[in-house]
């Protein structure tokens, strides 16, 4: 079945009357979200750092390229396969790492419903420490679909290498190490509420399923919240330097990935360190105001890597915006707020309603437009416009 055939089962079931139920929009999305979600952690979700230009810069930059439609092609059938990491992928969609899935759900187990969704659909979830369930929980979800990891480097060794054993004995395809947010950004909705999750308490449950994490506590974590929250707070994260990364390297065999690369200088280094992927992403703009958008970064990091597969995230809102980023040198394109508002407002199917209608719309652009395969979508597919 063609990812497209999600449109016709839409207008096949208005024909009985049923319409559907979520948005079919990120701006209808979102709004809906809104509304839905508990005002400090709509914030949480939508904010961004400082005045948040970044965030802004990302959706923006994809307004200033345009696809070139290309006729006699015969796009009949699509393909919008890919094949990386050893592993072949039905399309060249993931989900982002999101440390606030837990809470974003109606029933607290956001992580859970996400990967259900991932196993619905065949779109790979990149987990986040921060889990409302354990990692092994989350892992049982996927199906036959493959997950990632994604770890923030805790100072204490001891505790990474466990967190990244445990991901592997889970069943993980590759570990992600997100480089992008060594501390927490100035994020003014958040200070404006005094809210942060994990010093409430949220999204902690890998660290308070860790044995290296437990054996540091004084008591358990079920009995001493305060305690978990000053350990953890003590131990997240901790800027590495390009001599921490071959340590990185020998923790796990499986494909090592290093998120937050915007600079070409910083893939080569990469590449030359011995990961497997670069991830270019300036984290949606959350953490650091002021940066060049990350669509901007993406050619010159895919030619620094040099044929290593690149990821791709950080603004990215419909069907289009994917089909740019995949002309731009992206092997596979991150969805992030996008899921998140399904999965406020749908749960599981939520989120696989946002999935298929992006997949959606990339597969139609894709026959319309005659390019059969995401193989076709090469720089000079794109113009920039004005």
């Amino acid at each position: 079945m063609a990812f497209g055939d999600y449109q016709s089962e839409i207008y096949l079931r208005g024909l009985a009357g049923d319409l559907p139920v979520l948005p079919m929009t990120y701006a209808g999305l979102e709004a809906k979200a809104s509304a839905a979600m508990a005002p400090s952690v709509w914030s949480f979700v939508a904010g961004g750092a400082g005045d948040e230009f970044t965030q802004r810069g990302n959706v923006s930059a994809f307004e200033r390229w345009g696809l070139i439609p290309r006729m006699f092609v015969g796009a009949k059938e699509r393909d919008l396969s890919i094949e990386v990491f050893g592993m072949k992928l039905a399309s060249p969609v993931f989900m982002a790492p999101i440390g606030v899935l837990g809470i974003c759900a109606q029933d607290g187990h956001g992580d859970l419903a996400t990967a259900g969704a991932a196993a619905a659909t065949g779109v790979p979830m990149v987990a986040s420490v921060f889990a409302a369930d354990p990692l092994e929980d989350v892992a049982v979800e996927f199906g036959d679909t493959p997950g990632f990891f994604q770890l923030y480097v805790p100072k204490d060794r001891e505790l990474a290498a466990s967190l990244v054993k445990r991901a592997e004995v889970a069943g993980y395809k590759a570990i992600v190490v997100a480089l992008d947010q060594p501390v927490t950004g100035w994020r003014p909705r958040d200070l404006a509420a005094a809210y942060s999750l994990p010093l409430r308490g949220h999204s902690l449950a890998n660290y308070t399923s860790d044995p290296v994490f437990r054996a540091a506590l004084a008591q358990p974590p079920e009995q001493d919240l305060r305690t978990v929250v000053l350990h953890w707070s003590q131990v997240w994260s901790n800027p590495l330097n390009w001599d921490d990364l071959p340590w990185l390297r020998s923790l796990s065999d499986l494909p090592l990935i290093v998120k937050g690369i915007c600079h070409p200088d910083d893939a080569r280094r990469a590449k030359d360190g011995g990961v497997d992927g670069i991830y270019c992403s300036n984290h949606g703009g959350r953490h650091a105001n002021g940066g060049l958008p990350a669509l901007d970064c993406l050619p010159a990091v895919v030619e620094a890597a040099d044929g290593l597969p690149v990821l791709f995230d950080s603004g990215i809102r419909s069907g289009a915006d994917i089909v740019k980023a995949l002309a731009m040198g992206a092997t596979a394109v991150g969805i992030g707020r996008p899921y998140v508002y399904g999965l406020a407002l749908g749960g599981a199917d939520g989120v696989v309603h946002v999935l298929r209608s992006l997949l959606a719309e990339v597969d139609l652009i894709m026959a319309v437009d005659g390019y059969p395969s995401v193989g076709n979508f090469i720089a000079e597919a794109l113009q920039r416009v004005g």
